[in-house]
């Protein structure tokens, strides 16, 4: 077996399964989960009326570049979206989700035999476990890079020394992130492309949240961010965009990766021995998804809706507030229970039935630091009377319980 497998932790909902063995959730209260990000509102019917009228293209083996018309359609979008150019023929390809690729973009990337020591992949602290688990299977190390809460989350990229930059070559950035909803600003975007022209490393941009925010204005992208800074040829970026969240079909798996032509190009032809083409089926019902718009926008208003109701109640026990975007709350636990997420999940699933991650667990502890620690995330991806009952219940769980209980 890969020895590299012996440097993987166990993935959050591991441990979360760990900690609530042998706890009893109250039987008086109707279980409520707000611990995984899986999105619950109804997928578009159009979904299924589309895929079955593409029924016969599974009888053919689809091509791993993706259709032409699908590739049209992701850069259309773009353009729509972003105001971004690309090329659909060259700097366009479908993947099966966000997290294949990023898994899989990370094996393409990294180069462990161009150095004589192992190479650096720098990710955000807390961050999507996918980032950490394919820099390590890709013979990395990974360098975690705080969120500063008192700058909106925004990550200390000047704490990274000047060493550890030069032997980097894959930077991940979520933005909006995961779990902060923050937004990165089109000065942070200068200072990360600086620094990739500097010392050459990739950038890559998962984007999966984008579609969901509170705000008039959209989320900036990576590639609208390159674009606005002169930066058409995309040099060293590589953004990744899903259907998942957007149009709440996580389980077809789609989404699509576009940048640097030159990167694109290898891996593509990655992705040509890795077998990883998507379905024909998949390929038309993400085609008529990417080319409307009237489904996002009912679904972000549903998220709208829901936040304007929910983060007032948590406010009160919480140090929590509306993010920029995505559909995860980040909050901050009262000072007596600073240190204690994973406990504070464990009595509230006991007392309350109701289900949130620890903070803790979504970082790691660097540089005798975890940003994670003393904070929940809560996916609000229930309708929205079971996330106010959930919030109602976390309040009167802190109103009993202002500290850990004996």
């Amino acid at each position: 077996m890969n020895p590299l497998l012996e440097r993987l932790q166990p993935y959050p909902f591991e441990r979360l399964r760990l900690l609530f063995d042998g706890v009893k959730p109250s039987s008086e209260h109707k279980a409520i989960s707000l611990g995984i990000g899986e999105p619950r509102h109804a997928t578009p019917p159009m979904v299924m009326e589309v895929m079955s009228n593409a029924f016969s293209s599974l009888a053919a083996y689809p091509p791993t570049a993706g259709e032409a018309s699908l590739r049209q359609a992701c850069a259309q979008w773009l353009s729509s979206r972003y105001q971004v150019t690309v090329d659909s023929a060259k700097q366009i390809l479908p993947v099966n989700g966000s997290r294949e690729a990023l898994f899989s973009f990370t094996q393409a990337v990294l180069n462990p035999m161009a150095t004589s020591k192992r190479p650096w992949v720098v990710c955000p602290n807390p961050f999507y476990q996918i980032y950490e688990g394919a820099a390590l299977l890709g013979g990395a190390d990974v360098y975690y890079v705080p969120s500063v809460a008192e700058r909106n989350f925004a990550q200390d990229w000047a704490s990274v020394p000047d060493d550890i930059w030069a032997q980097t070559q894959l930077l991940f950035v979520c933005s909006p992130g995961n779990p902060t909803g923050a937004v990165m600003p089109l000065s942070e975007w200068e200072l990360l492309f600086d620094l990739s022209d500097r010392y050459g490393f990739v950038i890559a941009s998962d984007e999966c949240y984008s579609e969901i925010y509170f705000r008039d204005e959209a989320p900036l992208g990576g590639l609208e961010a390159a674009q606005r800074l002169g930066r058409t040829d995309f040099k060293n970026l590589v953004s990744f965009t899903s259907l998942s969240k957007r149009s709440n079909v996580p389980g077809m798996r789609s989404g699509f990766v576009a940048g640097d032509v030159n990167i694109i190009q290898k891996y593509l032809l990655y992705r040509t021995y890795h077998g990883s083409a998507m379905s024909g089926m998949v390929q038309a019902a993400s085609r008529a998804l990417w080319q409307d718009e009237q489904h996002v926008r009912d679904n972000r208003q549903l998220y709208r809706d829901k936040f304007a109701q929910v983060t007032p109640v948590l406010a009160q026990v919480l140090d929590v507030h509306l993010p920029d975007a995505g559909f995860y709350l980040w909050a901050g636990l009262p000072p007596a229970w600073q240190g204690r997420d994973d406990l504070f999940a464990k009595h509230l699933l006991a007392q309350y039935n109701v289900t949130v991650l620890p903070g803790s667990y979504l970082a790691r502890e660097f540089n005798g630091t975890n940003p994670g620690a003393g904070r929940i995330r809560m996916a609000l991806v229930a309708k929205t009377d079971e996330c106010l009952q959930a919030a109602h219940r976390i309040v009167q769980f802190l109103q009993l319980n202002p500290s850990l209980p004996t």
